[in-house]
C-alpha cells in the first residue's frame, strides 16, 4: 500500500487505466502540459504523449461534444471541467446528447465519458469557485453521479467510471485534495498521509458503483452525506458524544438504497447534511427515500443541514458552510423529537 493524497490517487487511477485501455483520452483546460490546475493530471502527457492526455479549448460545451463523439466511435474520454462552476455551458451536450445517447440509438451507440470536475467549498473561491451542481445531474436519466471523499474510494470509483458504459459525472470535492477537512478552518489542516484512508493499492482495482459506505457505525441516529461533509459529520458526532452511523453515498444517484434502509431502520433517526444549496437539493431526494421506506420506523422528524439558498459567499464563507456546529445541533434536535 502507498500512502496517496486524493490528488495522487485521481492520478494514479487515470495512470492505470491510461496503460490497460488505449482506448481512454484525458483531455480539458491544462490538463496536459501544466497537469492541472489541481496537478491531477501531471506527468501524464510525458508519459504517454498528447495524443492521449491533451489540452482543450477554453470551451465547455465544446469539449463535452467531443467526448460524446470520441464515446460513439469507441474511445473511452476522461474530460475534465476545470471546476464544477464552469460546467454550465457543457449542460445541452450532457443532458440532450450524453444521457440519450444509448436510448435514442436503441444500444447501437453508447457515451462512455467519466466528465471530472473539482466541486465545493471551503477555498475561499467564492461564487464561482464553490459550486455543488450534483442534484442537476441526478434528475437526468441516463447519467450517473458519483463523489468520492477519501484517497482509496476516488481511485476505487474513478477506474469503476471509466470502465462503465454509461457517462458519469465524477465529482471531487477539492477541500478534501490534500487532507480530510472536518469543518473547523480554524485549525492547521491534517494531512492524508495521517488518515487510514490514505492508504491506497499501486495498481488496479475498482470500488464498485452504487455501493455506499458506512463510513462511522452508530446506534443512535443515521446521517446520509458524503463528499466533505462526511468528516464534517464525524466531528459533529463526535463533539456531540452522540452516536451517530455515517453513511457515505459515494454513487450518489444511482444509489445504495438497501444501505440507508438498513442504517435508519436500525437507528430509527435521520439527519442528510450536504453543502449544496438547500431547496431542491439532493437531500430532499433522500429525505423523501426515507420517508417512503422507513416512516414506521422513525422516531423524530429527518434534519436537514445543508447550505443557503444563496450564492456562495466569499466573506461569509464559514456562515455558508455546514459545519460541525450545524450539523450538530441537527443532532441533538432529532434525538430530542
Amino acid at each position: 500500500m502507498a500512502t496517496m493524497t486524493m490528488i495522487q490517487a485521481l492520478r494514479s487511477a487515470m495512470d492505470v487505466m491510461l496503460e490497460r485501455d488505449p482506448d481512454v483520452v484525458i483531455f480539458g483546460e491544462d490538463v496536459g502540459y501544466f497537469g492541472g490546475v489541481f496537478r491531477c493530471t501531471e506527468g501524464l502527457q510525458a508519459k504517454y504523449g498528447t495524443s492521449r492526455v491533451f489540452d482543450a479549448p477554453i470551451a465547455e460545451g465544446g469539449i463535452v461534444g467531443v467526448a460524446v463523439g470520441m464515446g460513439a466511435y469507441g474511445l473511452r474520454p476522461v474530460p475534465e471541467i476545470q471546476f464544477a462552476d464552469y460546467v454550465y455551458p457543457a449542460t445541452d451536450q450532457i443532458v440532450s446528447e450524453a444521457a440519450r445517447l444509448r436510448y435514442r440509438s436503441a444500444g447501437e451507440f453508447i457515451a462512455p465519458i467519466t466528465i471530472r470536475m473539482p466541486c465545493g467549498g471551503g477555498i475561499y473561491g467564492g461564487q464561482t469557485h464553490s459550486q455543488s451542481p450534483e442534484a442537476m445531474f441526478t434528475q437526468v436519466c441516463g447519467i450517473r453521479t458519483v463523489m468520492p471523499s477519501n484517497p482509496y474510494d476516488a481511485k476505487g470509483l474513478l477506474i469503476a467510471s471509466i470502465e462503465n458504459d454509461d457517462p458519469v459525472i465524477f465529482l471531487e470535492p477539492k477541500r478534501l485534495y490534500n487532507g480530510p477537512f472536518d469543518g473547523h478552518h480554524e485549525r492547521p489542516s491534517v494531512p492524508w498521509s495521517k488518515h487510514r484512508l490514505s492508504e491506497v493499492p499501486e495498481g488496479y482495482y475498482t470500488v464498485p458503483l452504487e455501493s455506499a459506505s458506512v463510513f462511522r457505525a452508530g446506534a443512535d441516529v443515521t446521517v446520509i452525506t458524503y463528499g466533505t461533509m462526511v468528516f464534517v459529520a464525524e466531528a459533529a458526532a463526535a463533539e456531540t458524544g452522540i452516536d451517530a452511523e455515517i453513511i457515505d453515498l459515494r454513487s450518489i444517484w444511482p444509489l445504495d438504497l438497501a444501505t440507508l434502509i438498513d442504517s435508519v431502520q436500525k437507528t430509527r433517526r435521520c439527519v442528510v447534511v450536504h453543502e449544496a444549496t438547500r431547496t431542491s437539493g439532493f437531500g430532499a431526494e433522500l429525505i423523501a427515500l426515507v420517508q417512503e421506506h422507513c416512516f414506521y420506523h422513525l422516531e423524530a422528524p429527518i434534519e436537514r443541514v445543508t447550505g443557503w439558498d444563496t450564492p456562495y459567499p466569499h466573506a461569509q464563507e464559514w456562515a455558508y458552510f455546514p459545519g460541525p456546529d450545524r450539523v450538530g445541533a441537527a443532532l441533538r434536535r432529532v434525538m430530542e423529537g
